[in-house]
């Protein structure tokens, strides 16, 4: 198996929720960290990831409603400063993936499947392989203890009930 290291610089993982049922929300996590093995990234089958993100790191360019989302109303990131990922099965799906694992989410920790697509390999300028990958999810962020609403006056609430992950990775090997 080889390790493989995340670039963090072109790589992100980020989310999105509806907003008064209007409109979306999209925001990332700007730390996080990343263990990937596979003995050839061109087969994901082979692989074994998990992630942790520090959620104290969130932005969705609004101070204040980060500082929210680091409350107790929320993420509660005094208590439960990670999210984690760790996968449990990894299939093939047609040309793409279907990464099954473990999300722990506050201290809550349900089964997810990403969708994961291969972007495919290259080699940069420095003579380094590198491998792109992009993988999509939604929960329902509930199920994971973040419950905190507002009822809207005209009816529905201000914070949707599913959200959509994105992660976009590129990979290469560790040093």
């Amino acid at each position: 198996m080889t390790k493989w290291s995340v670039d963090q610089s072109h790589s992100t993982i980020g989310f999105e929720v509806k907003h008064m049922m209007v409109s979306k929300v999209k925001g990332h996590f700007n730390s996080y960290t990343a263990d990937v093995e596979a003995a050839d990234l061109t087969d994901l089958t082979t692989a074994s990831i998990q992630f942790g993100i520090n959620v104290a790191s969130i932005s969705t360019n609004n101070e204040d409603r980060d500082n929210h989302l680091k409350s107790p109303d929320f993420f509660s990131t005094d208590e439960y400063p990670e999210i984690l990922f760790n996968s449990t099965n990894i299939s093939k799906a047609g040309d793409d993936y279907k990464v099954t694992g473990d999300l722990t989410i506050k201290g809550i920790t349900n089964t997810v499947t990403f969708d994961v697509e291969f972007g495919g390999k290259g080699v940069n300028p420095w003579g380094v392989e590198v491998y792109g990958f992009e993988a999509e999810t939604k929960i329902n962020r509930e199920d994971f203890g973040l419950t905190w609403n507002a009822a809207l006056e005209t009816g529905g609430v201000l914070v949707g009930k599913d959200i959509k992950i994105k992660v976009e990775l590129e990979l290469n090997p560790a040093a």
